[in-house]
């Protein structure tokens, strides 16, 4: 016996049921390859995040850790680990320097930030001090790749359009961070991580991860 066919209201429902079944397999796809690799990679870096944290300690003064809150997924706040890399006043002194700010838009950079200690611009050329963020990875706040976790204060200056970034969980890397790093516009910047989420799969998740271990060799962090 034939069944009765969908109607186009059905159809559309029973559509968009099986790509959300789809995309939630997605994610859970991503998710467990998330699980699987950061514990590794945190055994695998561990002498070396030891060393960054005794160096760290010898150079300056303060904590090893930075805590800085991030905007996650769907407006969600979390605090973002990274290896110190500056003089504990730095916050207190970025108004001084935010006439040479190098970057437009929302985003803030200085070359030869007075603030950034010895050892810490050693972790930054070779994004050491993003390690600890391995963690965040392990408790879900972030992922291996994705676009970039946000600023709050970066975030109050999104446009419409730039609000899309918060639909998906931030990540240590990402495309941006692999093709335009260096480039100061914030509307590169938006555009590489609007790019991702468009086109994102498994499968570029892992050429992205792979196209960041050569980056980091290079030195090419600041």
């Amino acid at each position: 016996m034939l069944e009765r066919p969908l109607l186009p209201e059905a159809a559309d429902s029973a559509f968009f049921s099986l790509a959300e079944q789809f995309q939630a397999e997605r994610l859970w796809a991503k998710r467990l390859l998330d699980l699987l690799l950061a514990p590794l990679l945190l055994v695998a870096t561990f002498p070396l995040m030891l060393l960054a944290a005794v160096l760290i300690k010898l150079d300056s003064p303060g904590r090893v850790i930075y805590r800085s809150i991030r905007v996650g997924k769907n407006g969600s706040l979390f605090q973002c680990l990274k290896f110190r890399t500056m003089f504990d006043d730095a916050e207190e002194r970025k108004r001084e320097f935010e006439h040479l700010n190098e970057r437009d838009g929302v985003l803030f950079k200085v070359s030869d930030d007075p603030r950034v200690t010895r050892v810490g611009r050693w972790l930054r050329k070779y994004s050491i001090d993003e390690m600890p963020q391995l963690w965040n990875v392990r408790r879900g706040e972030m992922s291996l790749v994705g676009p970039r976790a946000s600023l709050p204060e970066e975030c109050a200056n999104y446009t419409q359009r730039s609000m899309r970034r918060l639909s998906v969980t931030p990540g240590i890397t990402g495309l941006w961070q692999v093709t335009a790093r260096q480039d100061p516009s914030f509307e590169t910047y938006v555009r590489r991580d609007l790019e991702y989420i468009a086109d994102w799969s498994l499968s570029l998740d892992v050429k992205i991860l792979l196209r960041t271990i050569p980056a980091v060799l290079k030195g090419t962090g600041s």
